[in-house]
């Protein structure tokens, strides 16, 4: 499979539109005509004699249509994503869309109709049916599972909950994401349950009470992966296993210590306490239960969890911001990327859209595609880099792997890259994953470590 001329067929729709106008973008750069050939400049020709001026060389007739098709395609997201219009879609489930089943009329006018009616008014936003679909698969699963490997333990049971809940944390966490940016994912009638249900499956996900909302929420966001923020990745070389193991045990061994300490700094003394508490408790919490309460069942319902989604949350991060710009680190366009792919966006309520949350944390993950394309001509000149067919993870093993053949592949050239080349795609990609020393930070950030 190349990943540069594959096109999943399980991408969600609001992916096939965004794909389909960076494609035909590329496709229109392609096909210039000789008004555009006369824009070159001579001696700095790219792939096939093209410059990277040639970019910018459009036929006013050509950049009317394209901006129409532009424009076509987000109403058309924006409809999906209206209850007031009739070609509003919720998400129901994540593996299937509504349009695609084929239920027996019975299921369908009995069970899936109504569900979704209730369910649309369970949700503060009524495109997410999907959480309250999740929610109650946690509570009929996870939670019944857990209660019994403690009440009656056996290895069988412990290693078939540990391979379902490594399942569920990715889709789990990103529905938490949801939640700690908006405070809440169901409509206020059932503001209680929103408000306690993370004090019990947060554990069984891997997740410490509260920490997520504290380091992404109060911290990541307010730092934005520079020199400050405790999951950064500027400092280390993105491509070398080493500054990776360094980074995950920086943040596995002393995050309990490091963000209290942040708060204190900044003399959010509240912030301290309770990021600090809520990680102290939960320690303590699966201390008690293995010592008091069942050792085993501590382990795989708790322990291994937690050890799983702590790696799992700096893997993803890494591939988040490992690709920072060294003339202007400190952007956001230049500092995250976008994904188009089946992980990231079908499975993972768009997480693939790292830049546009980061240009905007409160914005619902459903408007990100829309977003997107309503912005897409400011990605192209702030040089924002798009892939497809690759996670955050596989990222993550490609630069480990120094595998720059590959993620060139994968990437959906816009603006000036364009004109470029795969080998000039990959130096670029190379550059964009070295390490920030003192003075790069000074001159990006305009401060030191």
């Amino acid at each position: 499979m190349d990943p540069s001329t594959f096109i999943d067929p399980a991408l969600t729709k609001p992916d096939r539109v965004v794909l389909d106008a960076l494609l035909r973008d590329i496709e229109e750069f392609r096909n210039v005509d000789s008004n555009k050939e006369q824009a070159e400049s001579p001696g700095v020709a790219g792939v096939n004699g093209r410059t990277h001026a040639a970019a910018a060389a459009v036929k006013p007739n050509d950049a009317t249509a394209t901006i129409t098709k532009t424009q076509d395609s987000i109403d058309l997201l924006d409809s999906l994503n209206n209850p007031e219009d009739a070609h509003f879609e919720p998400t129901v489930f994540q593996s299937w869309d509504i349009a695609s089943l084929n239920l027996p009329t019975l299921l369908d006018q009995w069970l899936l109709k109504p569900y979704i009616q209730w369910a649309r008014g369970a949700v503060r936003k009524e495109t997410d049916v999907v959480m309250v679909t999740h929610l109650l698969l946690y509570f009929t699963t996870s939670v019944p599972s857990a209660a019994m490997l403690f009440y009656n333990f056996t290895w069988l049971h412990g290693v078939l909950h540990l391979m379902m809940q490594g399942y569920y944390l990715g889709t789990y966490t990103l529905m938490m994401h949801q939640h700690i940016h908006m405070r809440g994912i169901l409509a206020a009638r059932y503001s209680l349950f929103d408000y306690l249900f993370p004090y019990l499956l947060d554990p069984l996900m891997g997740h410490t009470w509260n920490s997520y909302y504290y380091h992404h929420v109060k911290h990541h966001h307010v730092e934005g992966n520079g020199p400050n923020d405790l999951s950064s990745t500027l400092h280390y070389q993105r491509d070398e296993v080493y500054d990776f193991l360094c980074y995950f045990g920086r943040f596995f061994l002393l995050v309990w210590f490091d963000l209290p300490r942040y708060f204190l700094r900044r003399n959010k003394i509240g912030w301290a306490v309770k990021a600090g508490g809520w990680e102290m408790l939960d320690y303590l919490t699966m201390y008690g239960l293995a010592r008091y309460v069942n050792l085993r069942a501590t382990m795989f319902v708790l322990v291994l969890p937690f050890l799983i989604m702590r790696l799992g949350l700096m893997v993803g991060n890494w591939g988040q911001h490992a690709f920072v710009d060294e003339m202007e680190p400190d952007s956001d366009y230049r500092s995250s990327i976008t994904l188009i792919d089946v992980v990231s966006n079908r499975f993972s309520y768009n997480d693939g859209y790292h830049t546009s949350h980061h240009l905007n944390p409160t914005r619902h993950w459903r408007d990100h595609p829309s977003a997107f394309l309503a912005q897409k001509n400011i990605y192209a000149r702030e040089h924002a880099l798009v892939f497809r067919n690759i996670d955050y993870f596989m990222i993550t093993l490609r630069l480990l792997r120094k595998d720059y053949a590959y993620l060139a592949r994968c990437l959906v050239p816009i603006g000036e890259q364009r004109a470029m080349g795969l080998e000039e795609l990959e130096a670029m990609l190379r550059r964009k994953t070295r390490r920030f020393e003192g003075e790069d930070i000074r001159r990006g950030f305009g401060k030191g470590r």
